[in-house]
C-alpha cells in the first residue's frame, strides 16, 4: 500500500497541531505522528487527490502559520516511529500495553505489541477508550468480532477478559500479518485473523462486535454488523469525532440498536450500543 506523507510545521504549536490533526482526519488522513514542530500525517494514495487540503480551514487562518511539504512513500514504518516516541501505556491501573523491548510490569493484563506498520498501540484516543470499554464490560465466554483490528490489541485484551471465540478482520495486508504475530506473541488461543472487510461477514454470529475504524466505513458497514449480532448483542464503535456521534447514533437506532453510553477524549469518541 502506497502512502502520501505530509510534513506540517505549525505555529503556534498548540492548539494548532490538535486542530490540524482533527481537520485532516475528516479529510481522510488516517495516521499521525506528533513532532516538535507540528504533525506528520499519512493518507493512502488511493484516497488522495490534489485538492485534499481544500477544506483544511486552519491553513487559511490568521491565527496560525502552517507550512508543509508532501511526498509519496512506500509502506510507512510505524514501528520505527513508535520506537522513537513510545512509552508503555497504562489503562485504568489494570492494563498495560508495551513493546517487546520494554521491561515487564505487574498489571492484571499485560499486552505486548509490535506494531510494525499497523495502527493500534493504545496511544491513540480511540484505541485507549476501546480498551477501557473492554475492561469495564463482561467478555467472559463471549463470541467477539474485532473489525479493522490493526495490531489486534483489542481482540487480545478481549480474550484476556474471557472471550472464548474471536475473529479479527483487517483489509490491510500488513495489519493482517502483524495481528497474526501479536496474537502468537501474547499466547492467544481463541483468535482467528482474516484479511478482508465487511464483505467477509455472511452467516457469522457474535455476542460483541468491536469496530474502531472511521466514520464513513462505520456508517457504510453498520447494517452488516447488526445482522451478525446475537440477541442482546453489544456493539462498540470508535474512530470518529464528537460531532459525528448524532449521525452514528441515528444510524444505529434505525437499525434497531439502542445507545448506552460514550466516552470522549480530545474530541474523539467511543460509544456503546445494544440490540433493542
Amino acid at each position: 500500500m502506497i502512502y502520501i506523507e505530509y510534513i506540517f510545521k505549525v505555529s503556534p504549536l498548540q492548539p494548532g497541531a490538535e486542530i490540524l490533526t482533527a481537520e485532516l482526519g475528516y479529510a481522510g488522513f488516517e495516521s499521525f505522528v506528533e513532532t516538535e514542530e507540528g504533525v506528520t500525517a499519512y493518507i493512502q494514495k488511493d484516497e488522495w487527490n490534489e485538492d485534499v487540503l481544500s477544506d483544511i480551514n486552519i491553513l487559511d487562518s490568521d491565527e496560525f502559520k502552517v507550512e508543509y511539504t508532501f511526498s509519496e512513500i512506500a509502506q510507512v514504518n510505524w514501528n520505527a516511529e513508535w520506537e522513537k516516541n513510545f512509552d508503555p501505556i497504562e489503562v485504568d491501573g489494570k492494563c498495560t500495553v508495551r513493546a517487546p523491548f520494554h521491561p515487564a510490569k505487574s498489571f492484571e493484563y499485560e499486552i505486548i505489541i509490535e506494531p510494525k506498520m499497523s495502527f493500534g498501540t493504545g496511544h491513540h484516543e480511540t484505541t485507549y477508550m476501546m480498551l477501557q470499554f473492554i475492561l469495564e464490560n463482561n467478555f467472559k465466554n463471549k463470541t467477539v468480532l474485532d473489525m479493522g483490528c490493526g495490531t489486534a490489541v483489542l481482540a487480545i485484551l478481549a480474550e484476556m477478559r474471557g472471550a472464548t471465540q474471536l475473529d479479527a478482520f483487517d483489509i490491510d495486508e500488513w495489519c493482517y500479518e502483524n495481528s497474526m504475530e501479536n496474537v502468537e506473541r501474547n499466547n492467544c488461543a481463541n483468535i482467528s485473523v482474516y484479511q478482508g472487510d465487511a464483505d467477509l461477514l455472511k452467516d457469522q454470529k457474535y455476542d460483541i462486535i468491536i469496530a474502531n475504524i472511521n466514520r464513513n466505513i462505520l456508517l457504510n458497514d453498520m447494517a452488516s454488523y447488526v445482522k451478525c449480532l446475537n440477541a442482546k448483542g453489544e456493539l462498540y464503535l470508535s474512530g470518529f469525532y464528537i460531532e459525528d456521534l448524532p449521525i452514528i447514533t441515528e444510524t444505529c437506532n434505525n437499525l434497531g440498536l439502542t445507545y448506552v453510553e460514550n466516552k470522549e477524549k480530545n474530541r474523539w469518541v467511543a460509544a456503546k450500543f445494544l440490540i433493542s
